[in-house]
């Protein structure tokens, strides 16, 4: 292929990722918003490994082809509910790569001869030296961070914040001395040890920003990692010019800031605390002691069918438990029957319901439920005092009233579903037990309340049979 024809293929792949995110900001159309960017994907892969300047044909295929079959593998095998850790994952890969890729090009140019050297203006010296600097740092943060959020909600580390002393001023800190390396590193002509030394220390601050963040946060952090790896993938995209994967990283890079600013906004946090990494909480444990609450009632399975059967109006507010009881299907199940019956029936999503954004609404949309009956909590927050009975799913943060009315509380300030305006409401879990934020609910020991314990999936399947 010329290079003419790579950079017209160039042209299209990029204008197919815009269709894509164009396509997935809507349920309706995410389908199809989704087999565009695969379109564009795959001629942007054959454009570039069939392109004039590319060697080593049969090494990249077979690389390609070993991760092409892990890729298919862990597709397979990976749940639902392992898919914010599946994707922290391949943010991780971002990152590395990047790393790599900055590394490579670094040496690339030290193994330049010195004629090769000598006839490069000084001004494009300058350039890629700041590329390879740059690009390596966004990297090796995104590398580190993204394998301390993997590790959060994989269980694996503490979903409680980190809190070293004088934490913002460490990671101002890191900042300052990578400027100074930076400042060398171009002084000196490129010499290696700024460069390695600067890497360390991104590598450092991206396992302390994430690590810092507590657990009820999650998935403003993955949407913020989205966006890091977006620009890691630019910046790899200058230092191999590559245009194609500049546009690209620029809008995953782009999309996820916007995505991350907009869940900020919903969660009454500041954006720019998110990037500090001093989001969320400020280290205060919660107390679990729920002694002071009163006493919570239990309720039977029958009992809860026998409200939903003379109720006019049903809200429906899913968490993570529904998801890791899979019960999404017998719900929609259950959602059926009680229109036939005549009941108004909705579903209210936080927008950080779940370990990812969208999370709820992708299990609901698996699960054929319509997608006009499921709402933004802007858009049935008012509607709860007007509803009957509201069915609280293996959600708990997203329905503290502790957010609004306890200014200590470690999520204080945080919009939730004001599921507690209902007549009645009926709150599905396993136990007693805090939520992942670590934070007691003082829903569930609120007049209207009732507790149904046990797995949610054995829940919703006998109501739907008491039905």
């Amino acid at each position: 292929m010329s290079q003419g024809f790579v950079t017209g293929i160039y042209i299209i792949a990029g204008l197919l990722f815009i269709m894509a995110l164009a396509g997935l900001s809507t349920q309706k159309t995410a389908r199809r918003g989704n087999i565009y960017g695969i379109i564009g994907m795959a001629i942007a892969l054959i454009a570039t490994i069939f392109g004039p300047n590319e060697g080593g044909l049969s090494f990249i295929l077979i690389a390609m082809a070993i991760g092409a079959v892990i890729g298919l593998v862990i597709a397979l095998k990976v749940e639902i509910t392992q898919m914010p850790q599946l994707i922290a994952l391949l943010h991780s890969f971002v990152g590395l790569s990047a790393v790599l890729v900055g590394f490579n090009s670094y040496f690339g140019y030290q193994a330049l001869a010195p004629v090769e050297k000598a006839a490069m203006a000084q001004g494009m010296v300058t350039v890629h030296l700041v590329e390879v600097f740059i690009g390596s740092f966004i990297g090796a943060v995104t590398l580190t961070g993204s394998i301390v959020a993997f590790g959060k909600l994989q269980g694996l580390f503490s979903s409680k914040p980190l809190v070293l002393p004088y934490k913002n001023k460490l990671n101002l800190l890191a900042i300052i001395v990578s400027s100074v390396l930076l400042a060398v590193f171009l002084q000196q002509g490129g010499v290696f040890w700024p460069l390695l030394l600067m890497t360390i220390i991104a590598l450092l601050c991206g396992w302390h920003l994430v690590a810092s963040i507590g657990g009820a946060d999650m998935p403003v952090v993955i949407s913020m990692l989205n966006s890091y790896s977006g620009w890691a993938a630019a910046a790899a995209g200058f230092m191999l010019d590559n245009d194609l994967l500049i546009i690209t990283g620029a809008l995953v890079g782009s999309s996820g800031a916007i995505l991350s600013y907009i869940m900020c906004k919903a969660m009454n946090r500041s954006f720019i605390s998110v990037i500090a990494g001093g989001f969320g909480t400020d280290g205060s444990s919660a107390s679990e002691d729920a002694g002071d609450m009163g006493e919570h009632k239990e309720i039977s399975a029958e009992d809860v069918a026998e409200k939903l059967k003379d109720a006019e109006s049903v809200i429906i507010t899913p968490g993570y438990g529904m998801a890791v009881a899979q019960a999404q299907y017998t719900v929609a199940e259950i959602v059926r029957k009680l229109k036939k019956n005549g009941t108004k029936v909705r579903f209210g999503i936080h927008p950080v319901a779940g370990r990812l954004p969208g999370h709820m609404n992708v299990l609901l949309a698996e699960a054929k439920v319509p997608y006009d009956i499921v709402l933004e909590m802007d858009e049935i927050n008012d509607d709860f005092g007007d509803t009957d009975v509201v069915l609280v799913i293996g959600a708990n943060d997203t329905v503290n009233p502790a957010a609004l009315e306890d200014p200590h509380s470690p999520i204080a300030g945080m919009p939730v579903l004001e599921v507690w305006k209902a007549r009645q409401v009926i709150i599905f879990k396993r136990s007693m037990r805090t939520g992942y934020a670590g934070v007691q609910n003082p829903l569930f020991f609120k007049d209207n309340a009732w507790m149904l314990f046990g797995d949610a999936k054995k829940s919703v399947e006998s109501i739907d049979k008491a039905l």
